[in-house]
C-alpha cells in the first residue's frame, strides 16, 4: 500500500510539535488520546494532498476547498531541522521575511483586518512569540474583555498546573459500619456514563456479598435489603450556574452521570435533568438489583458517615484527555468540574467562589498576567469573567514551554480549524482557507462577545500564539469571520492577505 503523499489535515497537528521541538527531542502530551489518534488516523487514510476535507479530485482553487497544508520537507525545512531527505541540521532556516516574523509588517496585515465593522465597536489582538513569548503585535493587550468560552485556555491551564496530567476523578461508594446503608459519593465527575455506573454497582454488591461484608453480621442474604443514599457534600454553594436553567449547562452538582443530558448527545447544547444527583443515584439503585441485591426505598441525599466503609470507586479518564475533551468541544460541564477540582487541590470550596480564588492564585504561581482578570466561573458561560489578550496568549506560551510538557494539553486539545470541534465548519472559504489545519483556537461566543485564542504556524515555521476579543458585536456569523480572517492572515503567505469586505 502506498505511503501517504504528505501531512494532509494533520500537518497543523504536526507543526505545531515539530515547532514545539525547537530545542527538544520530543514534546510530550497526551497525543495518543482519541482525538488525536482519530485526527491522526483520519489524516492517514484520507489519501488527498492536503487540507481539510480534501477529496483526491479536489479542483484547484476551488473556493469551497481548504488550501492544501504544508508539505513534511516543507515544513521541515522552514524549521531548519532536516533537508528534506530526513537527516537533521543540513538546510539552514528561512531567511524570507514573513509578517509572522517583522512587527512592522504584521500590523500592515491585521490593521485593516481588524477594522472590521463585523467585530463590532470593541477589540483588542494580540500576537505573541510562542517560543520566545515576544509580543510582536498588541492592540489592547492589557485591557479587560469578556472571554467567553476562551476562558476555558485559562481555566484548564490552571487545573493541569494545580492537579497534573494524571489526576482522576473518582465516583465511590461506601457502607456504615453494619453494611445496611449504601451511600453513592459524588466525586466531581461528569463524564460518569451508565455503564460505567452499571459497573460501580455490580463491584458495590460482589463486595457486600463478600465474606464480613456487611460488617459483624455476615454478608447480606440473597433477599436482604440495603439502603441507599447519595452524596454531594463535596460541591458547596450554588448548583445552578449564574445563567440560570440553560442547555448549555446542567446543574453543577459533584454527582451526576453523562452531564445530565437526557438525550444520547455526547457534546453540544441538550436538554438537562434538573436533578442530575437524584437521577443518577435512581439508576443506580436499579442496577443494583439487577446485581442481586434489594434497595428498600427510594434513594435519599444524605452526607458519607466518617465510619463508613470503602466498597468500591470508579474513576474518569486522566486530566490532561479531560483538558482535551474540554477545549475541543467547549464542554462547559466539564469546565466547571475541572476549576472546583482545582479548588480542592487549593484546599478552597469548591464552589464558584473558590474556583475563582484558586485559578487566579494558580495562575499568578505561573507568572501570568492577571491585572483587570476575573473568573467568575470556569466555562466563561458568565458575562462577569474578565481575561486580556496578554493572559491568553501567556498561558498558550507557558503550555508551549518544552520545561512544563505537563500543560502541552491546552495545545493539543484546541479545535482545528476546517476539522474538529468548534471550529470544524469554520475556516471553508475563499478567504480562510489558508488557515485550514494550520490555526488551532478555541473559539468564544455569547450575544454581543465573539472570540478566538490559540495557535498558528507561519509560512516560515514559527508557531505564534494569538488572541483576539470582540465585544458588542451585532451579527455573530460577520464577527466569526472576521476572526477567522485575522487568524488566516498569520498563516499565508507574504503578499496574500486577503480583504476584509
Amino acid at each position: 500500500m502506498p505511503e501517504p503523499r504528505t501531512w494532509q489535515v494533520v500537518a497543523g497537528s504536526a507543526v505545531l510539535g515539530l515547532a514545539l521541538a525547537v530545542g527538544a527531542v520530543a514534546v510530550a502530551g497526551p497525543w495518543d488520546s482519541g482525538q488525536r489518534k482519530a485526527e491522526r488516523d483520519r489524516a492517514v487514510t484520507a489519501g488527498a494532498r492536503g487540507g481539510a476535507h480534501h477529496s483526491p479530485d479536489s479542483a484547484a482553487g476551488d473556493p469551497r476547498r481548504p488550501a492544501l497544508a504544508p508539505s513534511a520537507p516543507a515544513v521541515l525545512g522552514a524549521l531548519g531541522l532536516t533537508d528534506g531527505s530526513g537527516s537533521h541540521g543540513n538546510t539552514k532556516p528561512s531567511t524570507i521575511t514573513r509578517p509572522g516574523d517583522d512587527p512592522a509588517a504584521l500590523a500592515a496585515l491585521l490593521g485593516p483586518l481588524l477594522a472590521d465593522p463585523g467585530l463590532g465597536p470593541l477589540r483588542t489582538a494580540t500576537v505573541v512569540d510562542a517560543t520566545t513569548g515576544k509580543r510582536l503585535y498588541g492592540v489592547g493587550a492589557g485591557t479587560p474583555m469578556t472571554p467567553a468560552s476562551t476562558v476555558k485556555i485559562a481555566t484548564t491551564t490552571a487545573a493541569l498546573s494545580a492537579l497534573g496530567p494524571e489526576h482522576r476523578i473518582a465516583t465511590t461508594t461506601v457502607a456504615d459500619p453494619g453494611g445496611r446503608t449504601v451511600t453513592l459519593v459524588g466525586g466531581g465527575d461528569p463524564t460518569l456514563d451508565r455503564t460505567r455506573l452499571k459497573a460501580l454497582a455490580e463491584a458495590t454488591a460482589r463486595a457486600l456479598k463478600a465474606p464480613n461484608g456487611s460488617g459483624a453480621s455476615g454478608a447480606p442474604g440473597p433477599d436482604a435489603a440495603v439502603r441507599l443514599a447519595y452524596d454531594t457534600s463535596l460541591y458547596q454553594g450554588p448548583v445552578l450556574h449564574p445563567i440560570g436553567p440553560n442547555e448549555n449547562i446542567a446543574p453543577v452538582t459533584a454527582l451526576m452521570t453523562d452531564e445530565g443530558r437526557l438525550d444520547h448527545s455526547h457534546h453540544g447544547p441538550a436538554d438537562r435533568s434538573t436533578d442530575p444527583a437524584r437521577d443518577t443515584a435512581a439508576a443506580f439503585a436499579g442496577y443494583l438489583e439487577e446485581a442481586g441485591l434489594t434497595v428498600e426505598g427510594d434513594p435519599r441525599p444524605g452526607k458519607a458517615p466518617k465510619s463508613a466503609r470503602l466498597l468500591a470507586r470508579t474513576e474518569s479518564a486522566r486530566l490532561d484527555d479531560l483538558v482535551e475533551r474540554t477545549l475541543t468541544y467547549s464542554d462547559n460541564d466539564l469546565a466547571e468540574a475541572l476549576v472546583r477540582q482545582t479548588a480542592l487541590a487549593h484546599k478552597k470550596p469548591a464552589s464558584f467562589a473558590g474556583a475563582e480564588r484558586a485559578v487566579h492564585d494558580e495562575l499568578a504561581r505561573l507568572g501570568l498576567p492577571l491585572a483587570g482578570t476575573r473568573f467568575a466561573d470556569g466555562s466563561g458561560l458568565d458575562r462577569a469573567d474578565k481575561v486580556t489578550g496578554a493572559l491568553l496568549t501567556g498561558v498558550l506560551t507557558r503550555a508551549a514551554d518544552p520545561a512544563r510538557p505537563a500543560l502541552r494539553p491546552v495545545l493539543t486539545g484546541l479545535p482545528v480549524g476546517g476539522f474538529s470541534g468548534t471550529l470544524a465548519e469554520r475556516y471553508g472559504t475563499a478567504a480562510t482557507t489558508a488557515g485550514a489545519g494550520l490555526v488551532h483556537a478555541k473559539t468564544g461566543t455569547l450575544t454581543g462577545v465573539n472570540t478566538l485564542a490559540g495557535t498558528v504556524v507561519t509560512p516560515s515555521g514559527r508557531l505564534l500564539a494569538f488572541a483576539f476579543l470582540a465585544g458588542r458585536t451585532s451579527a455573530p456569523d460577520a464577527a466569526q469571520t472576521a476572526l477567522d480572517r485575522l487568524s488566516t492572515a498569520l498563516a499565508r503567505p507574504a503578499g496574500t492577505a486577503t480583504s476584509p469586505h
